[in-house]
């Protein structure tokens, strides 16, 4: 794969849930919480993008310490992937219908407190693996990595505060976006093996 189809496919991710950013309620009530509940059905299969895209960069790293370093980094991804999936089952889904068929109780606090510490992990988790992937990647591809990791790691401390709420959580993922297209195309490629020439 040629690295700027690599880095458009990696940007696709965060760039398709900075646009649920926009749309995402700033809060829940009983006005917002069929929209809060809805909106979380699809972002279940779309945040584990962010973990693919992740994989995606890592492609081809194998071997030695980069390659013990690259699978830490795609398990750290996957964590992330299973925590925040929890995260908009608990706090965005079941949080949104018990809003809206009791209105706001203890109940939906305690879905929240539930929710938001395993996204916490899930993003703790993103940033741990960012930071992996760099050192997997810097002894091929040098400092050319450090670009991406750094706007992946300033938007995994958006993340962790916004969540995806406009604008500053729709603005970490357009980080992600941008950081995973940076990675990708910091990749040197690899070079083809050549076939033997037969002597004679």
């Amino acid at each position: 794969m040629k690295v700027w189809i690599t880095a458009v496919v990696a940007a696709v991710p965060g760039s398709v849930l900075a646009g649920f950013g926009l749309i995402h309620p700033a809060f829940l009530d009983e006005t917002t919480a069929m929209m809060w509940w809805q909106l979380h059905i699809p972002l279940i299969p779309l945040f584990p993008l962010l973990a693919g895209a992740m994989w995606l960069v890592l492609r081809g790293v194998r071997g030695g310490l980069p390659g013990a370093l690259a699978w830490v980094a795609r398990i750290g991804a996957y964590l992330f992937a299973c925590l925040y999936t929890a995260l908009d089952t608990i706090s965005g889904i079941s949080a949104g219908i018990v809003t809206e068929r009791l209105g706001g109780s203890q109940a939906v606090l305690d879905l929240f407190a539930v929710g938001d510490e395993l996204g916490h992990i899930g993003v703790w988790c993103l940033a741990t693996s960012t930071v992996l992937a760099a050192a997997a990647l810097f002894p091929r591809d040098g400092l050319r990595v450090l670009p991406g990791t750094v706007v992946l790691l300033v938007s995994a401390w958006a993340f962790y505060r916004f969540h995806i709420f406009h604008p500053y959580g729709a603005l970490a993922m357009l980080g992600y976006a941008v950081g995973f297209a940076l990675l990708a195309a910091a990749r040197r490629p690899v070079p083809a093996e050549r076939e033997p020439v037969p002597a004679g």
